[in-house]
Formats: structure tokens, sequence, C-alpha cells
């Protein structure tokens, strides 16, 4: 015999009450500092003013400087460049320019300064490289290598950075290959070995990248190239840049 649903039960007792206005008024007042609390969070961003960038701070932070030397009778530009070696389009910059930048910096054309991030490190199986990368290149500024062996170990560094499906990166031991290969002599061979300059070269490129912030409302993205602080166009769509900057020579001030 089947049995009758039971009916739904009920408390006669019970009686609701009415939220107090103390409660209701609390909870619209949190809503409405919330609601404030992001709109003038976006005003801030949008209103928010940087500092001009530093020359100084970049002179002073760049893993390495090469090319010329502007002077009055020779107002060459200065460029910064801002890569970092496990960005895919750093890579693609350097295939598309580098070996533009290279000629312009062994004719003097150009003075040029690279700026190794750091912030990609995560990407890489390692977790390191961008960082290791950075270090090597500090490594052949530090002990006076020149600048066909930065030029070699440069290209070779983003030639064999990782993908996005690599198991693996270059070690310290196969970038300090890479280097020797390149010209590099024993010490700084042995300096990219043992990792030496790694921590320095994190530290100038966090230092670096505040710069990269201040000439982009804030954003920090690799490549960027700057003269006189100004951010250059179309430096992904071939070398041509690179002729036009020679062309320009140093902005005036």
């Amino acid at each position: 015999m089947s049995k009758k649903p039971s009916a739904p039960r009920e408390n006669p007792g019970y009686q609701p009450k009415a939220t107090s206005s103390r409660s209701a008024y609390a909870l619209i007042a949190a809503a409405v500092v919330v609601v404030a609390l992001v709109i003038g969070g976006f005003v801030w961003n949008a209103t928010r003013s940087y500092p001009p960038v530093d020359d100084a701070v970049l002179a002073q932070n760049a893993a390495i400087i090469v090319g010329g030397t502007p002077t009055p009778a020779n107002p060459i530009a200065t460029v910064d460049i801002f890569e970092d070696a496990a960005c895919p389009h750093c890579r693609e910059m350097e295939a598309q320019s580098g070996h533009a930048l290279a000629a312009a910096a062994q004719a003097g054309q150009l003075r040029i300064r690279y700026h190794l991030l750091t912030f990609m490190d995560s990407s890489s199986p390692s977790g390191s490289y961008s960082s290791r990368a950075a270090g090597a290149i500090l490594c052949v500024a530090r002990n006076g290598d020149d600048l066909q062996v930065f030029t070699r170990l440069h290209s070779d560094l983003f030639a064999q950075a990782p993908t996005s499906d690599s198991p693996s990166d270059l070690t310290n031991a196969q970038m300090a290959e890479l280097a020797g290969r390149s010209g590099a002599g024993d010490a700084t061979r042995q300096c990219i070995v043992d990792g030496t300059l790694v921590g320095e070269a994190v530290e100038r490129g966090k230092t670096s990248s505040v710069q990269l912030a201040n000439s982009n409302d804030g954003n920090v993205a690799t490549p960027t190239v700057l003269v006189a602080g100004e951010q250059v166009s179309g430096i992904l769509d071939g070398d041509a840049w690179v002729a036009q900057v020679i062309a320009e020579g140093a902005p005036a001030r």
C-alpha cells in the first residue's frame, strides 16, 4: 500500500521579521563605498601622470651598451631596447632587425642600450631562462668582450629561446658554450656557467622596467624601443625603423 505524500511542515508560530532599517542602511552604505572605490580607482588610473623617462637611470642600468658615442659634431641617436629573452615577439624583432642594429653599432651610427627584462621567466621550462640569459649578456659586458661576441650570443639566445611547447631550455653550461663559439674568453664563460651576474641582471632589468613604464602610461611590454624617451613605431614590421632612426639622428633638446 503506497503512502500518501506527507504534507509540508508548517510552523504556525513563525512570524517573518522585517530586516531592520539600520542593517539595510549599513548594507547600502557599504555598497556605495565599494562602488566609489572602484570608480575612484578607474579615475585615478586614467588621470595618473608618470614622470619623464630618466636618461641617466637608463644609462646606468642597461645590460650592455654598444655603438658610437654621441657628440655635438656627431649627433647620433641613443636607442634604448627593452626585451625579454623568453618573449616571442622579441625573438621576432631580433630576427628582423638584429643584423641592421649590429651593423649600425659597428659603424658608429647609433648608440644602443640593451635592457634585458625578466618578467617572462615563469613561461620558460626552467623558470629562469630570461634571468640567466640577461646574466649571460651582462657577463659579456663586464668582461670586455667585443661587439661581435655580444652580437652573436645575443642572436643565439633569442634563436634558441624556449617556445610554448619546449620541454626544456638552455642550461648555463650551454649558454657558456654558445658564448665560447661567439669568441668569448674564459672569464666570460665561467661567469655564465656560475650564474655570477644573474641577480644583478635581474635588478638592472627591474630598474629599467620602471623607466619603460613611465614611457607607456604605466605599462611594461616587450619589445619596446625608445629614442629620447619616446617609443619608436614599426619595430615588428621589418628593419626600416633602424634606418629611419639613423637618418633622424639625436632629437633636438
